[in-house]
């Protein structure tokens, strides 16, 4: 059974039209005669969208009873029943109520398709998972239903719905989105202009990204080669040589003068391994290109115009970069150089810049010697077996009473070559052939004992030996050279990949990144030195192991990063082939370093912002809050000591009730403020004991009217490890709060239950709730929700009921009350030894 298609209406902010469109295609396509059906569409009220429903086949949906609450979900079985041609599924990043076939609705979504069935949904851009740090850090709200990108990624088909921010905000603003109670608060946060434009862009760029995915299937798909210059894509060439810098900011001026242009810096680097670039040079130039926007590429490939132009071609580049040859004059007798080359063989399809720079003609660097990959035991015995083995074997042959013949003769030397080929490379092989074919010369062809040959044919026996030893050494030394450059390579490509997987995976701990190079380099010790200039003295910025080095002169391995940055390494010095994967590391440490003071910036900056914050709210509730109660008791003092009026025994009673509900007022705000302020400076010390909530939660409702209350508190739950005074007064602020926005005739519902270890206190009201993306920030001080009344308090209750809870080492959280309205969970620790050995309590369920 052939898969179904998957196609997504991806919108950049809820009300920018996604279901609408949906519905749109959805008449379109039973126009044509489509079996289309509805399987899940909500229209959350909105009247244009509800019309758009009318002549649509609307299958029944799944009725899930929860906390006593019964809740609606698209019923999987109903439509792979049915089995129409296409299901219309609204909300894809949706989490189903509990019990229901699948935790997710991408999930049931995945099963329809699985059955042949094409699926059209909708999905926002911040619910996708891999943006979710972005969104919140944009919108300060945290998205907790997501889909994985794969998910969306996989669809046949996405397109994108799009409108400005300041139309989505009119739509709001007209009402078309959410009802007229909510529009304000959502103007004035989640749909400010700043966090619908950033929000586009994601949307946009997240689009853009999946239709270059698409291009690139279909070019790699249909083999095509040629390049289509759909944005121009400008690859640069480095050498490792210190022009890089000029080419890469060449390059960036010219994707700048080009609507999307980017950059890819590519350093091709020989499979050999040998390579005279500069490992810090190269560091360096990573950075910069990174910096100014685009991306850095390490290819390997021996030959470089070939794997320039196939990297350029494979990325569907428009124009390539080099810089002039830097090699001198009579260097040209070896080849045109690579610029030449790639200009020749790019065809029509590629624009090819040479740019010159400071460096021109003043050479390269000399290459790193083969035999330093072999190490200098197996150097000296391919020398021992190429020029001793030899020597032994006709020592050993002429001694030996057997007449073996020039062939197997030739056979046995032949057989020494190729053992110091393995050994020590080409050269002692090439010594092999040479003292060879000189002893089989001497000692086994006529006239013996003389540089002398008779015979023609012994002649062509000795040529062809010659021949064969030195092929033969050849494959045999390129043979072994290249497995060891593999395992190396093999195992720098483990380290370079654990260093990419660090980066992807935001790890900002220093000391753990230099206990890797520490191990990987079988160092002593490891410091990452730095200075303001280059005649200030040198500072530890982090270091492992015993005494590390002070100042890069002092260790055996120091690996510049940048101007005022390097790497120290103590223990042994290190062959060349590893810096390279050391300067990865050093360049890393230096990444890691500025994220980590970043980091503490930012926290800083937050704790600074914070605090100006709270002092502004506090001279507002001082001038404000704090007041209004003092003006009511003066003004009833004032009264009462007045001569000028008889007061009555009921006015006089009146007045008196009013200072004594202005103190009481006035005490609990003065109460809240001293508390926030004990959070504040941690000096709140919980003495924890067992205590059984039906003794602490009845004190904390005193002053709330009965009927304001109704309590359900089980006499069989166990004890609770808390804080009796820091519980109450926490309870006391939670219930406060439901009572004030509960509405009138309603009452409040406390109940607890046990689960496990744990015992859950909750208090439920019937207000008109708060959105997902508000639940938090209603803890934080001095927040008010939506239109509280002023002098109803200064928003410090939940944010101090809280702060006491996780000081006793329970949590507060918020969510919804089935059929409307908000519940505050309170979760406590049951005292050790409090519960019961038997079936864990079934949890209370709030009607």
């Amino acid at each position: 059974m052939a898969r179904g298609k998957l196609r997504i209406y991806l919108g950049a902010a809820p009300g920018v039209g996604k279901t609408y469109a949906m519905l749109s295609e959805a008449h379109r396509r039973v126009e044509r005669g489509t079996d289309c059906v509805v399987g899940f569409v909500e229209h959350h009220g909105r009247p244009r969208t509800e019309v758009m429903l009318h002549g649509l086949e609307q299958l029944t949906r799944r009725e899930m009873e929860y906390r006593g609450s019964v809740f609606t979900e698209m019923d999987v079985d109903a439509v792979l029943a049915r089995r129409p041609a296409v299901a219309l599924v609204d909300e894809l990043a949706h989490t189903n109520v509990p019990g229901s076939r699948n935790a997710k609705r991408w999930q049931d979504v995945e099963e329809l398709l699985a059955a042949g069935i094409d699926v059209v949904s909708t999905v926002n851009i911040q619910h996708l998972e891999s943006l979710g740090d972005v969104v919140e850090s944009i919108t300060g709200v945290r998205q907790r239903e997501t889909v994985p990108d794969e998910v969306v990624r996989r669809a046949d088909q996405i397109e994108l719905v799009d409108m400005s921010p300041q139309a989505l905000r009119r739509r709001m603003a007209h009402g078309n989105i959410y009802k007229s109670d909510k529009v304000d608060a959502a103007l004035s946060n989640y749909f400010r202009p700043g966090n619908l434009t950033a929000l586009r862009e994601l949307a946009l760029l997240w689009v853009a990204d999946r239709v270059d995915e698409y291009l690139q299937e279909y070019r790699t798909e249909h083999r095509v080669s040629k390049i289509w210059g759909s944005r121009e894509r400008i690859v640069v060439g480095l050498t490792g040589g210190p022009e890089g810098r000029t080419l890469i900011r060449r390059a960036a001026r010219l994707a700048e003068k080009g609507a999307g242009g980017e950059v890819l810096a590519v350093y091709i680097a020989r499979s050999d391994g040998l390579t005279s670039a500069s490992p810090k040079e190269l560091a360096v130039q990573r950075t910069l290109v990174e910096d100014l926007g685009g991306t850095f590429h390490h290819v390997i490939g021996d030959d470089i115009p070939s794997a320039l132009l196939d990297f350029a071609r494979g990325v569907n580049a428009t124009q390539i970069v080099l810089g002039s040859s830097r090699r001198k004059t009579w260097q040209y007798i070896f080849g045109p150089g690579v610029g030449a080359t790639v200009a020749r063989e790019s065809g029509s399809d590629l624009d090819v810049h040479i740019v010159t720079h400071d460096e021109v003609a003043k050479g390269r660097g000399l290459p790193v010697a083969h035999g330093a990959r072999l190490g200098r035991s197996r150097i000296i015995s391919g020398w021992l077996t190429g020029v001793g083995g030899p020597a032994l074997l006709a020592l050993l042959l002429t001694n030996v009473d057997a007449d073996l013949g020039l062939a197997n003769d030739m056979l046995l030397f032949l057989t020494l070559t190729v053992a110091a080929a393995l050994l020590g490379g080409l050269l002692p092989a090439l010594a092999s052939a040479a003292v060879g074919s000189l002893l089989l010369n001497y000692y086994f062809t006529p006239p013996l004992h003389q540089f002398t040959i008779a015979d023609p044919k012994n002649l062509v026996a000795i040529v062809i030996f010659v021949a064969v030893a030195v092929s033969v050494a050849s494959v045999v030394d390129i043979a072994a050279r290249r497995t060891q450059q593999a395992a190396r390579l093999r195992a720098e490509s483990e380290i370079l990949s654990f260093l990419a997987g660090s980066v992807l995976r935001g790890e900002t701990s220093l000391d753990a990144l230099l206990e890797r190079v520490r191990e990987t380099f079988s160092m002593e010790s490891v410091a990452l030195l730095e200075r303001e200039s280059d005649v200030e003295p040198w500072t530890c910025a982090g270091s492992v192991g015993p005494s590390p080095a002070d100042r890069p002169e002092e260790a055996d391995v120091d690996m510049p990063v940048g101007e005022h940055m390097a790497l120290a390494l103590s223990g042994r010095p290190l062959p060349a082939e590893d810096r390279r994967v050391l300067g990865a590391f050093a360049a890393q440490a230096a990444v890691v370093l500025d994220r980590q003071r970043l980091v503490d910036e930012a926290e800083e900056a937050r704790k600074l912002a914070e605090g100006n914050r709270i002092r502004t709210a506090l001279l507002a509730a001082v001038s404000h809050d704090l007041r209004t109660p003092l003006a009511g008791i003066k003004a009833a003092v004032t009264s009462l000591r007045s001569d000028d009026v008889e007061w009555s025994d009921e006015d006089r009673a009146e007045l008196l009730e009013g200072i004594e509900d202005g103190a009481d007022r006035l005490d609990h705000l003065v109460g809240n403020l001293l508390d926030m302020s004990r959070l504040q400076t941690g000096t709140v010390t919980p003495l924890i004991r067992g205590i059984d909530l039906d003794e602490v939660v009845p004190m904390a409702l005193v002053g709330v009217p009965d009927a304001a209350v109704e309590l359900d508190i089980p006499e069989t739950l166990p004890m609770v490890a808390v804080d009796k005074g820091l519980l109450e007064r926490a309870v006391a602020n939670i219930v406060e709060n439901a009572v004030k926005y509960n509405p009138d005739g309603e009452a409040v519902l406390v109940s607890a239950s046990a689960l496990g270890d744990r015992v859950e206190v909750r208090v439920a009201d019937r207000g008109r709730g708060v959105p997902d993306e508000a639940k938090e920030r209603i803890f934080e001080p001095f927040q008010r929700y939506g239109d509280a009344p002023r002098g109803s308090g200064v928003g410090l209750g939940l944010a101090v009921a809280r702060g006491f809870v996780e000081a006793m080492g329970g949590t507060l959280s918020a969510e919804d009350t089935p059929g409307g309205g908000l519940t505050m969970v309170l979760t406590l620790q049951a005292a050790p030894g409090a519960v019961p050995a038997g079936p864990e309590v079934p949890v209370q369920v709030i009607g």
